[in-house]
């Protein structure tokens, strides 16, 4: 492994069995992620690549291969220890923004810093700051069934970046969007990979985000390729 990636995968993959039936879904994926890197992965529908995102993330387990995230094999950690490495490390944005409905814009961002010991006023003042920074300081106390779905995602955003994460693992987070919207979002994901330095790989159909990556990489038949 590279002492100097972020993140990095080697020889990855994955099958699931079903009785005498086995799928190979990934095939021998490697992958390093260094710091401000910016990385399209591209393929058609079901091609493994939101499976390969969550086994990147420490969110599914592979079949064989190892996963380092800032030189930790994450499949040698234990689940405590994975998932305080994922929280100070990792950002996660999906299609779906999956913020907790209960609590409000504010609540949803500080959560992460909450969860990994923060004091909440302080948590919150941090969230604050990122949301005035993506535009929403007009619904800091709005729930998420409050907001549109372009404030939805600038809310998972900034959820996802709240820990000035080395390296954000987005899937398909312009794809529920229309046009106008999801230019800004990738507007707001370039800005903060540029004034974090945050890593981005970045799973899409969007050829125009893709473009605008430095590498985009096509998984075929479970394969990794530029």
């Amino acid at each position: 492994m590279t002492n100097s990636a972020v993140l990095e995968c080697q020889h990855l993959a994955k099958s699931y069995e079903d009785g005498d039936l086995k799928t190979h879904v990934l095939s021998d994926i490697n992958l390093t992620v260094n710091k401000g890197d910016r990385i399209a992965i591209v393929g058609s529908s079901g091609s493994g690549k939101s499976t390969l995102l969550h086994l990147l993330g420490g969110l599914d387990n592979p079949t064989a291969g190892h996963i380092t995230v800032q030189g930790q094999d994450i499949n040698a950690l234990s689940v405590n220890a994975l998932s305080e490495l994922r929280n100070q490390n990792l950002g996660f944005v999906y299609q779906f923004h999956h913020l907790l409905p209960e609590f409000t814009a504010v609540e949803n961002v500080a959560m992460p810093l909450v969860i990994g010991g923060e004091q909440p006023k302080q948590a919150k003042l941090k969230a604050e700051e990122l949301l005035v920074q993506v535009g929403l300081e007009h619904r800091l106390a709005h729930k998420p069934s409050e907001l549109s779905g372009g404030e939805r995602q600038r809310t998972a955003l900034a959820r996802a970046l709240i820990t000035k994460p080395a390296c954000l693992l987005a899937d398909e987070p312009t794809g529920n969007l229309d046009h106008r919207t999801a230019q800004a979002i990738f507007e707001l994901i370039m800005q903060l990979n540029e004034s974090l330095g945050t890593a981005l790989v970045i799973v899409t159909h969007d050829t125009d985000l893709a473009a605008h990556m430095d590498r985009t990489l096509t998984l075929i038949d479970g394969q990794l390729g530029s």
